[in-house]
């Protein structure tokens, strides 16, 4: 054994005391170690569950002090994508003070404050990686297992889209099964094990196919799209086995599209949106969107520098709709109530105009680099790409269920690669040297 083994730093979850007296016994550093490895589980459990997300939420924060997490704070702050993240919760933040309403505008800041549960996940996590990854991977596959066979046994009993049960629309349940099928696709292209590859493979076609009878046609392009770079990214050294996947993913594409009917109705249903906004009618899913994009684009142009104002996009759109090009899209807030403006982009721009735009992407810049750093490169690629085409439609922070299940796969991800080293992710590792 060597001479240095019993003494390390913090950061592995070891003590060293000052005095040269011996580390605490491993009985009672094994209890101290019981209350984080809980919250983390529960964490990745509960996050799919409105009522009780917010307890996870607070106590796993709680857990993270108590387990001296503020000191730690120091060395957190480092990774590019918390220093990013605190910088665009203070743009948000700062932009309530020139918006007309504190209490609108502390709600829309209530939506980016959920990227910072990042810090005491991922902080948690890096203090005895080994012990406490487990858990934590333990309790969210636990908790997306349990979410997706409620969401399939509501789909095949009631023929229910999204899940009822747990007031999860098709949306955030579209995106769950978008990230799944990402997921699988990248661990199947880094593991080395055929039969795993094979398993893995099988697990993101049927996601896929259960995506597909779900109602959301952009999340599903988004899945698609991210998925195909995706495989180029695993395979570009390898142009034959790209070209082969690639051709048995159109496949499997073509026949699920042939055989859902849910899919063929919204197809249909995109076409007549399409015609009736020709018609200059936007009382449908694809008018109101655009609507929404006009009215905000012109908003962003009348206070290009900082926006509205933390809060006040959705009143700006309401109250701009009845006059702007002579009424066009007066009757869209009768149609539905304003919330966001369908688009991540437009959406900060309102508030907090062209800084918030700026903070936003260094945010995304953020994430990837610190994905990149721990030699995730194309995890990281394909992340931001999902993201940004997912961002084209809907606002991204609105999805929070999703939202942490990000940012929990990140974390994850970065703490796995520094435990146990780049040979974690063969394939990834190949295409970095390259």
């Amino acid at each position: 054994m060597r001479a240095d083994a019993d003494v390390h730093g913090p950061e592995n979850g070891s003590y060293e005391n000052l005095a040269g007296s011996s580390r605490p016994p491993h009985s009672a550093y094994s209890w101290r170690d019981v209350l984080p490895k809980f919250a983390l589980c529960f964490f990745g459990i509960a996050l799919w569950s409105k009522g009780i997300t917010m307890y996870a939420y607070y106590f796993l924060a709680l857990v993270w002090i108590l387990d001296s997490g503020l000191g730690r704070f120091g060395e957190v702050i480092k990774e590019p994508f918390v220093a990013t993240m605190l910088i665009l919760c203070i743009v948000v933040a700062l932009g309530i003070l020139w918006g007309d309403n504190v209490t609108l505008g502390y709600k829309v800041w209530k939506r980016y404050f959920a990227f910072l549960i990042f810090i005491p996940y991922f902080s948690l996590l890096g203090k005895t990686g080994k012990k406490r990854l487990p858990w934590a991977i333990g309790g969210l596959l636990l908790g997306y297992s349990g979410v997706l066979l409620t969401g399939i046994y509501q789909w095949i009993t009631m023929d229910a889209r999204g899940i009822p049960l747990l007031r999860m629309t098709y949306l955030d349940f579209s995106c769950m099964l978008g990230i799944g099928v990402i997921l699988s696709i990248y661990l199947a292209g880094t593991r080395s094990n055929n039969k795993t590859r094979l398993l893995l493979w099988l697990l993101a076609v049927f996601l896929l196919f259960v995506q597909f009878n779900q109602n959301a046609r952009a999340l599903l392009l988004a899945t698609l799209i991210s998925s195909v770079i995706l495989i180029f990214l695993l395979h570009k050294k390898e142009i034959r086995t790209f070209l082969a996947i690639t051709a048995s993913l159109i496949i499997v594409v073509g026949v699920f599209a042939y055989t859902s009917s849910t899919f063929q109705e919204r197809l249909l249903q995109a076409q007549r949106d399409i015609e009736l906004s020709q018609q200059e009618k936007y009382n449908t899913s694809l008018g109101y969107r655009l609507a929404m994009w006009d009215v905000g684009l012109h908003g962003i142009a009348e206070r290009p520098l900082f926006g509205h104002g933390t809060g006040m996009a959705a009143r700006y759109f309401d109250k701009t709709a009845e006059t702007y090009k002579g009424g066009l899209y007066k009757d869209v807030p009768e149609f539905i109530t304003t919330y966001h403006y369908h688009n991540d982009w437009i959406e900060i721009g309102m508030q907090v105009g062209a800084i918030g735009l700026l903070a936003y992407a260094s945010l995304l810049w953020g994430w990837f680099q610190t994905l990149r750093t721990q030699r995730l490169t194309i995890l990281g690629a394909t992340l931001m790409c999902f993201i940004l085409l997912f961002g084209l439609t809907d606002v991204f922070v609105i999805f929070t269920q999703n939202l942490y299940l990000l940012l929990a796969i990140t974390a994850i991800a970065v703490c796995w690669q520094k435990t146990y080293g780049p040979a974690s992710f063969h394939a990834e590792n190949r295409s970095v040297r390259a």
